[in-house]
């Protein structure tokens, strides 16, 4: 690969690191071309990016960038692809999914909503994580929760004291 090649790969990865919110590092090498294929139409259904990159491209790019990726630098051995969405845990599900099926590929590593998961324990864990829209949405809806008690009791309690009191007017006539 010529300098001029490498340098415009390092600029795309750095680019795609900036326009996506997270990216899984990952390792497809044992896939055939059929199961590559089925993996990359899954991706695309689904808005994810999936870039294979060589891992001495993707550290200098991951250098470049003012946020420090040093943790992941162990992960950069083998085949490395990485896989970019805006939304955390969807990789994470074609990953298990697909690994239900094929038993690959290998998740090497993620950067989710700010944070490092090293290693393939944490599939699950990245499965079940949630992004701040929906940690934020939880939190409003908690917050509602005890103003709508307050408010369906009060209009239940209103509902029972009108029926009371027409009961006790029919009483009296």
């Amino acid at each position: 690969m010529k300098k001029e090649d490498k340098y415009i790969a390092v600029e795309q990865i750095t680019q795609l690191v900036n326009e996506y919110e997270h990216f899984y590092v990952t390792d497809i090498a044992a896939l055939n071309s059929e199961n590559t294929s089925s993996l990359r139409r899954a991706c695309f259904k689904e808005g994810v990016k999936l870039y294979v990159v060589k891992n001495t491209l993707l550290k200098k790019a991951l250098e470049n960038l003012e946020a420090d990726y040093s943790p992941l630098y162990e992960t950069l051995k083998g085949n490395t692809a990485l896989m970019f969405c805006n939304t955390g845990n969807v990789p994470a599900r074609l990953i298990k999914d697909f690994r239900k099926d094929k038993g690959i590929p290998a998740l090497k590593a993620a950067c989710v909503e700010e944070c490092f998961y090293i290693g393939p324990e944490h599939l699950e864990t990245l499965v079940n994580v949630k992004s701040k829209k929906d940690l934020v949405a939880d939190l409003i809806a908690l917050l509602q929760s005890p103003a709508k008690n307050v408010v369906s009791a009060l209009q239940s309690g209103g509902t029972i004291l009108h029926g009371v009191l027409k009961t006790l007017e029919e009483r009296e006539n």
